[in-house]
């Protein structure tokens, strides 16, 4: 898995040419996609329940270039992508986390070659509350006291919302915990950022999509649960995180890339490319459009953060697709 010292050193560098990062939107330096002919076939994607909406958006906007094509949606969990892939159901692997060496591994032993990885969008994972609850800010310690049994930061138990300074009616009143199973890229992200690789608690109630832990915290005013800032409504606020800097930093673009928010992670897209063969026009096409203006415009839509081009077009270069 890829340490969370690398990912920031990664996005840190986007600091680095013409392009400011500092204001949220999309790098001028992408183009918009440009349709050719003869692209027709059918796609399956299998993986990311983060990258579910995201995927299917993509999707949408692509067949209304290409009606020919077919393209179908299933997200269930990131570690349902390599084992796809492997098997050849599936096209595309999106993951909310990297491939782990012993995935990457499974899959040579039948190809002879690694998978492909295509970053294709940045993630402020959120820490979500009720829209009513007071609370501005937490430790990343905070989090492993709320979240793990186990605590390995040396963090204290903390069961209710008084142990976090909030008053009122929420004193006294025991966190109820929401996160995803042990299938979701996120489950696994947030156990290694936010729990220290600690365990989490019994009481967390794992849902199998991250929409529906944002309802469950929606509908429950004492609730906290974390998934993809791209499943945030009006119903639910996101809290600024502090990491070992102590600041408080909110689940922006900006500290996203810089790294200042302290749960911040590349989203993907895995593929089975043989490294001496170009890829099929579909398959080729469609990440054309994902790591284009055109699709990181439904990025933004969807509530993530652009792929800085930087890294967008060392992915393209990788694929062999060019500018």
């Amino acid at each position: 898995m890829l340490k969370k010292s690398t990912l920031v050193a990664l996005l840190a560098t986007v600091s680095i040419g013409a392009v400011a990062i500092a204001a949220d939107d999309l790098d001028p330096r992408y183009k918009d996609y440009a349709p050719t002919s003869g692209v027709s076939g059918t796609l399956k994607s299998i993986g990311s329940d983060t990258l579910n909406n995201l995927m299917t958006l993509w999707a949408e906007d692509f067949k209304k270039l290409y009606p020919g094509v077919k393209i179908e949606i299933e997200g269930k969990g990131s570690s349902t992508a390599p084992p796809a892939l492997i098997a050849g159901t599936a096209q595309f692997g999106p993951m909310s986390r990297p491939m782990r060496p012993a995935e990457k591994d499974q899959f040579e032993a039948k190809y002879g070659y690694k998978p492909t990885e295509v970053r294709v969008a940045v993630d402020a994972l959120a820490v979500f509350v009720h829209k009513d609850n007071p609370l501005k800010c937490l430790s990343l310690g905070q989090l492993d006291g709320i979240f793990s049994v186990t605590r390995n930061t040396g963090a204290p138990d903390i069961k209710t919302w008084d142990h976090l300074g909030v008053t009122g009616e929420f004193a006294g009143k025991a966190i109820s915990l929401f996160g995803r199973n042990s299938a979701s890229g996120t489950y696994a992200y947030f156990k290694e950022v936010g729990l220290a690789n600690g365990d989490y608690k019994g009481t967390v109630k794992e849902q199998p999509g991250s929409s529906a832990v944002v309802q469950g915290v929606a509908s429950d005013k004492f609730a906290m649960g974390y998934s993809g800032i791209g499943y945030r409504t009006a119903d639910v606020k996101a809290i600024a995180i502090s990491g070992r800097d102590g600041q408080c930093n909110e689940p922006t673009q900006a500290n996203a890339y810089s790294g200042k928010y302290p749960i911040s992670r590349f989203l993907y897209v895995y593929v089975n490319k043989n490294p001496s063969a170009a890829l099929d026009p579909v398959r080729g096409e469609f990440l054309k459009f994902v790591l284009s203006k055109s699709g990181q415009d439904d990025t933004v839509k969807d509530g993530y953060f652009p792929m800085p081009y930087v890294f967008a077009q060392e992915d393209r270069n990788k694929l062999g697709l060019g500018n």
